[in-house]
Order: structure tokens, then sequence, then C-alpha cells
């Protein structure tokens, strides 16, 4: 039996569920397919399914060709032919049904920032599959990122965890390369995220190119010469979008420390939700970040 609702004012709000027969959630996962991305991408979803009991979520690989790492049009192909099969026995069962009408799927980038060339690919696929789907917009900028990057740096031991604690950090940054790829496009983004992370560390932050040759020495000269000394690289990026081993790279070329991909932090499946939830107009619980201290 269902707990009766508390009285009052405060209350809890009743747990949002997704609605019967809602279209799937897609992650449109970008690179090279690998059991490290495929494991990345079902914990985003996870994420997703937690914040959203009865969300049908699933994964379509840009470069999927096969049954372990579907590629995004199959995926979208096959959750046609599920829905339309639902129906199908629903109706031979005598139920009293309507056909199935609007979007089969939302199809959700899992991106953190514009990349024109890969978006490119993934409206690509959606029209290849000839499905009626809903494709959102990247999960960034959003503070929820800034919060993300904050802890991978923090992990890192390149930023303090928390300004409002009375320690230091002996290898603290100040002066952040925010790296991004899919040019200029991204990089203006990526600086909107920086931003947000510079009132967070109280230090400059400045985005950067990893896919534009120069783009990321160049930051680190502007920093250096305003004054910071010791800088450190976040990646404003997922993980599967870039080849492994740019980051790295990208740090040797700064000559600085940098700090892991934002991978499937918590807010990256929350984000996902809510670019969904928001393509179908339905209200998700409160997307919010930790509090600045």
């Amino acid at each position: 039996m269902p707990r009766p609702r508390q009285p009052g004012r405060h209350r809890r709000p009743e747990p949002l569920v997704a609605p019967e027969g809602a279209p799937a959630l897609v992650l449109a996962v970008p690179g090279t397919p690998s059991s490290a991305t495929r494991s990345l991408a079902e914990e985003v979803v996870s994420i997703a399914r937690s914040e959203l009991p009865g969300l049908d979520a699933r994964i379509g690989y840009l470069d999927g060709d096969n049954a372990e790492f579907p590629s995004l049009r199959t995926v979208l192909v096959r959750a046609a032919e599920e829905r339309t099969a639902r129906f199908e026995q629903a109706r031979a069962a005598g139920m009293d049904v309507r056909e199935p009408d609007g979007p089969v799927a939302v199809v959700v980038p899992l991106l953190a920032g514009p990349d024109s060339a890969l978006l490119r690919r993934v409206r690509q696929a959606v029209m290849e599959s000839r499905i009626a789907a809903e494709l959102t917009d990247v999960l960034g900028p959003h503070p929820l990122l800034a919060e993300a990057l904050h802890v991978r740096l923090s992990e890192a031991g390149l930023a303090r965890a928390d300004r409002a604690r009375l320690f230091t950090v002996a290898t603290a940054a100040d002066g952040i390369i925010l790296a991004s790829v899919g040019g200029d496009e991204a990089v203006q983004a990526a600086g909107i995220t920086g931003m947000l992370l510079a009132a967070r560390l109280a230090v400059p932050v400045m985005a950067a190119a990893l896919d534009q040759e120069g783009s990321i020495a160049s930051v680190a000269d502007q920093l250096r010469s305003s004054g910071s000394q010791q800088l450190a690289l976040a990646p404003y990026l997922i993980g599967p979008e870039i080849e492994p081993g740019l980051v790295a790279e990208a740090a040797k070329e700064a000559d600085c420390s940098a700090a892991e991909s934002l991978g499937p932090y918590p807010a990256i499946g929350k984000l996902a939700l809510a670019k969904y939830t928001t393509a179908l107009g339905i209200t998700p619980q409160q997307v919010q970040g930790t509090p600045v201290r």
C-alpha cells in the first residue's frame, strides 16, 4: 500500500516517474567504442534512471556497428519496433489502447559542449533511421559542470575542495586552462562555464581548444603573463569524444598538470535527464549544484 502523504506545507513532493509510454532516452555516445566507454555511458544512464523511475534509457554509439556496441541508428530503429510491438500485443489482448504517436525517442548527445562535426553525425544518424526522434542540445554550459570541474581538480590536488575551510593545497593552481574540443564555438561555450568555475576557485580560468594547434600553449602564455605561476589543465570533456592521450599531450604542451575528464560524474546523468524532460515538457526534480562555499 502506498504510504499516506504527509499533511501540511512541508510535506515531501511526490517523486516523479516516467509517464507511461514515454519516449526512450537515447544517449548518443561519440568516439571509438570500448569497454571503458560503455561503462561510462551505462553509469550515466543509471544515474538518469535513478532520478526518474521507469525511464527507458538506451545507449547508441556513433561508431557502433555490432550487438555489443549498437549504432545510434540501430538503437532508434529497435526502439520504434518495440513500441509498435507493444501496441499490437495490447490490441490483440483486447485492451483499449491508443495507437502511439509523437517521438519514439529523445536523443541526448553525450557532449559537454558543442562540436559541430560530431553533432552533424548525430543528426545524420537520426535522419537515416527514419524514426521520429527529438534531438536535444549538448549538456553545457551549466553550473553543474563547473561543480564537476571543481571536483575533478580537487581530486587531482590542483584545487581546494572547499574555500571556506582553513587549509591549503600545496599544488593548488593559480590559473586554469579549460580544454575543449569543437573549435571556436566550443571555446566560447566553455568560457561561460569557465566563469562559473573561476567564481568557485577565485583564480583566473581561460578556455582553449584541444583541436586547434597552438591554442593550449597560447592560453598558457596569457595566464602566465597575467601573473599565474602554477597552471592546471581541466578537460571540459566527458571523455569518449577525444583520443586517449590527447589531454596528457596538451598538459605537456602547457607544462602543467591535468585533472581527469568529467567522466560519469553524477551531474552528467542529471543533465542528460534534464535535456530529456525539457524536450518532453515534463517537470523534472529540480537540478541543483552544490552551493559555493
